[in-house]
């Protein structure tokens, strides 16, 4: 017996007369996502989605892992199917769930009943199927306050369902119900963190990458790379657009007074940014800054480089502690990538002395010794994409 896969949906459920195109858009994210390890049945009722395998021998395992990653669902659960009669539900909840029983020393029975035309009420359920719960492992107890087993029934329209617990899933909306943005890619420990959060507000991302050979190496290039296919599995399928900074970076150099290197870089970042967005329909730029982390992140310094935008920039660790973003790294899977050490483009020609708080003015002022179009047309002609699949 295959277990079924129940997803309940978190905040799609708030939705009015757009909600069937979240979970329409939910559902092809879910299939996408399964279809690398098996042939798998997905589909939503009563704001549940149910994956059900098509194959005996369909690894249940990893899809319930995938599954968890879809962000629109808030938790799932493994569970067993069975007719909506009482002595058949008692029996599958005797069967199925012998080894949670066994290891039990108390339990409770919750039901839910969203088929009213079921003759029992919820309590009337819950008392008849833990009463044959107990007669069958009789070194438990009923615990209705704190127990350690919670068995769940839920008779719905097509079966009745048992299952214990269910395990938190990603939440978030489905990944593409809120646009595209292209997200600032680095190597470090703030940029994977906050492209995760934005991707779990259901936009599709497109990461930018900058790179500057030969001061940052190929490893550097592969380490943003892998964090990027970590990405993946929240975020879906990504193309990552890998800039040529080079030339750019030695021209700040060789032209700006140091103590600007850092704000002129980053107002190149932007306009890069933004004219690949503008290319591929993007809506908004998301960057990992954090409020007063370094130099570059100080009011006056975002307010510079964001200056050379028309774009909405979203910063979603901006009034985060950095070891509230270390921890959710550590969650998503990407710290120990991150903190690999080798270079990127951020450090290159880092001044002594930068200037932290700037007036757009002066930085306009000093950036007129760079051709600056030309220099934008460059890295662009010369980015390279790199296609990520789940």
């Amino acid at each position: 017996m295959n277990d079924i896969i129940l997803c309940k949906l978190g905040e799609i459920v708030l939705k009015g007369l757009n909600r069937k195109s979240f979970e329409a858009k939910l559902l092809a994210n879910l299939r996408r996502r399964l279809e690398p390890i098996g042939s798998f049945k997905v589909y939503c009722l009563q704001s549940t989605v149910y994956i059900e395998a098509q194959e005996d021998n369909a690894d249940v395992d990893a899809a319930f892992e995938a599954a968890r990653k879809v962000f629109g669902i808030i938790k799932l659960v493994r569970a067993a199917a069975c007719p909506k009669d009482k002595d058949a539900i008692a029996e599958l909840a005797i069967r199925y769930l012998k080894d949670d029983m066994l290891r039990a020393k108390s339990f409770k029975v919750e039901s839910k009943r969203s088929d009213k035309s079921f003759p029992m009420t919820s309590i009337e359920l819950s008392q008849y199927v833990g009463g044959a719960l107990q007669d069958a492992y009789p070194h438990t107890v009923v615990d209705v306050h704190e127990p350690e087993l919670t068995v769940q029934l839920e008779v719905r329209d097509l079966a009745a369902y048992v299952h214990a617990s269910p395990v938190p899933g990603a939440g978030g909306m489905p990944v593409g119900s809120n646009g595209v943005a292209v997200t600032l890619l680095s190597g470090g420990i703030d940029s994977p963190v906050s492209t995760y959060m934005i991707a779990r507000r259901g936009v599709r991302l497109i990461p930018i990458h900058f790179f500057s050979f030969p001061y940052t190496s190929e490893a550097a290039k592969e380490k943003v790379l892998e964090l990027a296919q970590l990405l993946t599995a929240y975020c879906g399928r990504m193309t990552v657009e890998v800039v040529p900074f080079t030339h750019i970076q030695e021209e700040i150099r060789d032209k700006c007074p140091e103590e600007y290197f850092t704000l002129i870089m980053r107002r190149f970042m932007m306009r890069i940014a933004e004219r690949i967005a503008v290319a591929n329909g993007a809506k908004a730029i998301v960057t990992g800054e954090n409020l007063g982390q370094v130099a570059s992140q100080t009011m006056e310094a975002m307010a510079s480089t964001q200056a050379v935008t028309h774009l909405p920039v979203l910063q979603p660790l901006v009034g985060m502690d950095k070891a509230e973003i270390v921890t959710l790294a550590r969650q998503i899977g990407t710290f120990d990538t991150s903190i690999l050490p080798y270079e990127d483009c951020c450090t290159v020609f880092t001044p002594r002395h930068p200037r932290t708080k700037p007036r757009v003015s002066e930085v306009e002022a000093v950036e007129k010794a760079l051709d600056v179009k030309a220099l934008v047309d460059e890295a662009l002609n010369g980015t390279e994409r790199v296609r990520l699949e789940e």
